[in-house]
């Protein structure tokens, strides 16, 4: 079976930088790479709420790029710096993207990311039939 990369022109960096798909398709299935808040041309906000608005439109470029909407999730993995903190903004953020029938999710507090200042990464897998 071959893969297929996935890359909105706003996140060729990813690809091009990174040597990184922002998506990969294989097989019924679209692998993402974990995204942060940092908008597309890479500025990172200190409000929270913000990043995670950006980290979930990055999830929904790759999902357009390949004609796909937020009801193709099937497994949601969200990191968090400051989980209990930020947990209820988060669902309520969360909850204007996903649809019915809601995808699988985990939450994990982690100590820290690459980037200085970013509290979130989401990382997804979506269906494509």
């Amino acid at each position: 079976m071959k893969s297929h990369a996935i890359i909105p022109r706003e996140l060729q960096p990813y690809y091009d930088d990174w040597k990184m798909s922002p998506g990969l398709q294989s097989g019924n299935h679209i692998f993402f790479t974990g995204f942060t808040g940092a908008n597309a041309n890479g500025d990172l906000p200190s409000d929270p709420e913000a990043q995670m608005r950006n980290a979930f439109e990055k999830v929904g470029l790759v999902l357009k790029e390949a004609n796909l909407d937020f009801g193709a999730l099937v497994e949601m993995t969200t990191y968090h710096i400051g989980l209990r903190d930020h947990l209820e903004v988060f669902k309520s953020i969360r909850s204007e993207y996903v649809q019915e029938p809601y995808p699988a999710w985990t939450a994990i507090e982690v100590s820290g990311f690459v980037r200085e200042g970013a509290i979130i990464e989401i990382r997804v897998i979506a269906r494509t039939e």
